[in-house]
């Protein structure tokens, strides 16, 4: 079978699994973070709890209670909530090389940014990664008894500064993805270098009938409150991909920093709203008003990925046999759509930011228009351009024959 539909599956089935635990991890902590602001205290209880919430969900009841410490009795088959955090880490950096690391000259690199060898993007992005987390946790052990809205300003700055540096270094697609996966980073190495190593600090200190330091709590404290506050801006950067007005502009910088504040004002309200000090409706006109900053930044200034040279590997296929005709059909079905101002009525701008205007671009493009409207027909869209079924043959024929040079 064609390597390359083995590597588009392949691609897809790590995307699915990226999804469903992220899903899974982001559902047990908005629920974990919605029960601990949302417990009744009752210092009067008879187990010693310092909260107790009563639930109802799928016709069953269920009466939880939380310890500060831990119960008279310390249980024995304790669930840890932690490979949802791991496995989401995992296969977003499984992700990350099937299409940034592998497709870098696609995806990762632009000339018109940074002409850099595909190694040496490779190695920044992981160098990128690395950093973050080293300076985040050195931020978070550095003000951990100070003022917690110090770090909080901190790391937003840090993220900013990532942000920018980002967009100085890679395309504006990976530039996105990039601060999603460093901030995951810093997410997912809160729960395996702290949160989940402090709590069996505390579990085995309680069995061994030692008391455990008030200190671990504290940090895990700390660091919950940091992922719940950057779940909600790391989804926005992911989804980003598919929306050039996201990423190709030239304040895609910019809007994904108003993200993070977004990322705050909706956690501000639901966290209130959940701990029973109200509904601070406030924290949606900010919202809306940072949306509609950001709305007006994607199109004040377009900073697309740009043309480029065709570099050694993609003049294969300028140079085939089917070339010509293969524009030529690209040019009538596609190019409505696909270009710098789109024909086709409703379209501001030429989706997932592809254009294929000029040889240069439909060769740089040539493994999607082979699987999107060679060995499938996913494009046109409803087949609205009417493209023959002679005319995928066309496209098939030209990248198989390319590829084999």
């Amino acid at each position: 079978m064609d390597t390359i539909i083995l590597m588009s599956w392949l691609e897809f089935s790590v995307r699915w699994v990226h999804v469903i635990t992220a899903v899974a991890w982001i559902g047990s902590s908005f629920y974990f973070i919605a029960l601990d602001l949302g417990l009744r205290r009752d210092k009067s209880l008879a187990s010693g709890a310092d909260g107790e919430q009563w639930q109802v969900h799928g016709g069953g009841f269920y009466h939880i209670q939380k310890y500060l410490v831990a119960p008279e009795n310390m249980p024995q088959g304790l669930i840890w909530f932690k490979w949802e955090s791991y496995s989401t880490w995992l296969s977003g950096f499984a992700l990350l090389i099937l299409v940034y690391y592998l497709g870098a000259e696609l995806y990762l690199i632009n000339p018109n940014v940074w002409d850099a060898p595909v190694w040496q993007a490779v190695a920044v992005s992981l160098a990128s990664l690395a950093f973050g987390w080293v300076i985040y946790d050195m931020l978070c052990r550095l003000f951990v008894n100070v003022n917690q809205n110090v770090l909080m300003l901190a790391l937003f700055v840090l993220l900013v500064g990532m942000s920018w540096f980002f967009t100085q270094v890679f395309s504006g697609r990976a530039a996105l993805v990039h601060l999603g996966a460093f901030t995951a980073t810093i997410m997912s190495g809160n729960v395996f270098f702290n949160i989940i190593p402090n709590q069996k600090i505390v579990v085995n200190d309680l069995r061994a009938n030692r008391t455990p330091a008030a200190i671990y709590g504290k940090i895990a404290k700390q660091r919950s409150t940091h992922n719940n506050y950057l779940t909600l801006p790391v989804i926005f950067l992911m989804l980003s991909i598919h929306y050039p007005l996201a990423f190709a502009t030239q304040w895609n910088w910019l809007i994904a920093a108003l993200v993070f504040l977004m990322g705050v004002t909706i956690r501000h309200f639901f966290n209130t709203m959940h701990s029973h000090k109200g509904q601070p409706w406030w924290t949606w006109i900010v919202t809306v008003a940072l949306f509609g900053i950001i709305v007006w930044l994607s199109a004040a200034g377009v900073s697309p990925d740009g043309d480029r040279q065709v570099n050694d590997s993609e003049n294969r296929f300028l140079q085939a046999a089917e070339f010509d005709d293969v524009y030529f059909v690209v040019a009538g079905r596609c190019a409505m759509c696909h270009a710098e101002e789109p024909g086709w009525e409703g379209l501001a701008w030429a989706p997932q930011g592809v254009v294929l205007e000029t040889p240069e671009q439909v060769v740089r493009h040539a493994q999607a228009i082979y699987l999107q409207s060679g060995i499938s027909d996913a494009m046109p869209p409803g087949n609205l351009s009417y493209m023959e079924e002679e005319e995928r043959q066309l496209i098939i024929s030209w990248y198989q024959s390319a590829m084999t040079q």
